[in-house]
Parts: structure tokens; C-alpha cells; sequence
């Protein structure tokens, strides 16, 4: 028997053991009997009985049946983790009850009370439009700051092993949301410490935004309309524009319909007629404390 297979049997045992588990957990927390749910969910209770038992290699179609009669969804069933305790299946109903709206306000809740103070993080995300200034003021304010500097388009480059263009070729903007995703999580797990660029249209995605907000110092760098075609046709980067009969108009729609969503970020610095170095000044100005105090030990060290 090859390596490959005795890995993946050994994670569909405990796959299987986990499901049994779950749902033999949430049935007693919805106190329910094995003979309730086998009704509800219309799956016979010595299958129901093999399954708690982590003994039933189930279908998709009476995963999500007995999901639903246990109201939840098929997916956290499957999470491969151990020991789900009863206050988060209580958070999860919560969850799913509320609306998009109360999901935003539920979120900002924890963000205050339970995630690390904004002038308490250490780590900084660069935000804006391509020409905005992101990796010259980035990489000259982590080095100030004596931290790492992530270009998180090159990151997703890495992991795709593939150019972005190609990526949005072969798959897509769904392709390209999945990789920037992992790659995100990745880059927030591997440093405590960094000053991150992000691409342009990050801003676009509510689950990656709000992991910036919650995780990082945002900073959202722009410049007029004018500026941004000044900068990226000076650099020989018309990309975005490509094909477009009136560049200027594209751009600005762009903008308007992303302002919102940029003006989420913790802080904002207007770069329009400013060096590089000014701009940079300003941003170690109002780097959170956690920040500084890190780069003062970093010296020390």
C-alpha cells in the first residue's frame, strides 16, 4: 500500500469519526432521539446508529437530509475538527437567523470587544487602486518598521505558479478570490509582524475585507482620478484600461463604485502631489503603537 493511500484512509476514518460525533452532539443539544431524526430526516435509525458510531460512509443527499433536520448545514458537519461545544452551536443558530445587515453589526461586536485594540496591531494592510503608491510606500515603511514586506499579488503568483493574467484565464475571478484567500490566511498565520499590499479590487470581496479590518491596521492610499492615469502611464501600466473607449470614465466608475468600501479602512492618506517620502512620514505617524513597540524590540534584539 502506497503512502498517498494509507493518508487518505486515515482521514476518512476520522472524517467519518467526526461526523459521528457531530451529529450525534447537535441531536442531544436539539434533544432529539435517534427515532425523532431518523422521522425527520427520513434516514432509518440503524444507519442513523452506524453513523453516530463513525461507522457510516454516507451520501451527500442524506448528509444534507439529516442536516436540515438537525438545522443545520451539511458543511459544518463536515468541519475536521474535534470537541464542538455547545455555546458554538448556539453562536451558529444564532448566525443563521440573523440578516446581512445584523451579520456586519454582529461582526464590529466581537471586532470591539473581543479582537485586539486597532492601536494595539501589528500589522499594517495597504489598500487602493493600482498607482495608488502601495509597494514603493510599503516596502519603505517596512523597512523603517524593520518588518517583513508581502506583496500578496506576488504570493498568489507563487501559489498558483502561474502569472495573475493567467490565472484569471484558466479560472477566473472565482479562481483568482480563492487563491488571494488562502494566500491571506497564509500570510496572516506566517507573520505577526508586516506590512501587507493588497490588490485593488480586495476591497470588493466582504469576507477578505473584513478579515483586513479585523486582523490588520488598514490604510487606504488614493489620489484623484487624474493622478492614478498620470502614475500608471508614467510606470507603462495601462492594464486596466485595455480595450476601454473612454479610460478616464472607466476609472472613475471605479472608484465611485468602490469609495465606500475603501473608506472602511482604519485611516486614509490623499497622496495627490506628494513624494514618496512625505507620504511614508505620515504613515509611521499614525502607525498603531503595537507596531512601533515591536520595531523598538526588534532593535533591542
Amino acid at each position: 500500500m502506497s503512502v498517498g493511500t494509507e493518508t487518505s484512509e486515515f482521514n476518512s476514518e476520522r472524517l467519518l469519526g467526526v461526523l459521528g460525533d457531530r451529529v450525534r452532539t447537535l441531536r442531544a443539544y436539539r434533544g432529539m432521539t435517534r427515532r425523532v431524526l431518523a422521522r425527520d430526516s427520513g434516514v432509518s435509525e440503524r444507519y442513523l446508529a452506524q453513523l453516530e458510531q463513525g461507522q457510516g460512509n454516507i451520501s451527500v443527499v442524506l448528509l444534507a437530509r439529516v442536516a436540515a433536520a438537525l438545522r443545520t448545514e451539511a458543511s459544518d458537519l463536515l468541519q475536521m475538527r474535534d470537541g464542538q461545544t455547545a455555546e458554538e452551536v448556539v453562536i451558529a443558530d444564532l448566525l443563521r437567523e440573523l440578516s446581512p445587515d445584523s451579520h456586519k453589526a454582529f461582526l464590529q461586536l466581537l471586532s470591539e470587544n473581543f479582537l485586539l485594540p486597532v492601536d494595539s496591531r501589528r500589522r499594517i494592510a495597504l489598500i487602493g487602486l493600482r498607482g495608488a503608491g502601495k509597494t514603493s510606500q510599503g516596502k519603505m515603511l517596512a523597512e523603517q518598521l524593520k518588518v517583513p514586506f508581502v506583496h500578496l499579488g506576488g504570493e498568489i503568483e507563487l501559489l498558483a505558479g502561474m502569472s495573475t493574467s493567467e490565472i484569471f484565464s484558466l479560472s477566473g475571478q472565482n479562481g483568482y478570490r480563492r487563491l488571494e484567500e488562502k494566500a491571506l490566511m497564509q500570510t496572516l498565520r506566517r507573520f505577526d509582524r508586516c506590512v501587507v499590499e493588497t490588490g485593488g479590487s480586495i476591497v470588493t470581496d466582504a469576507k477578505l475585507l473584513n478579515t483586513l479590518l479585523t486582523t490588520c491596521f488598514v490604510v487606504w492610499l488614493h489620489a484623484r482620478p487624474e493622478e492614478y492615469m498620470r502614475r500608471l502611464i508614467s510606470q507603462g501600466d495601462v492594464r486596466p484600461m485595455e480595450n476601454q473607449n473612454d479610460a478616464m470614465s472607466d476609472l472613475r466608475r471605479i472608484l465611485s463604485d468602490r469609495n465606500e468600501l475603501y473608506a472602511r479602512a482604519h485611516a486614509a492618506i490623499d497622496t495627490n502631489g506628494r513624494s514618496i517620502e512625505d507620504c511614508v512620514a505620515e504613515l509611521f505617524r499614525i502607525t498603531p503603537k503595537g507596531m512601533q513597540s515591536g520595531m523598538h524590540d526588534a532593535l533591542d534584539a
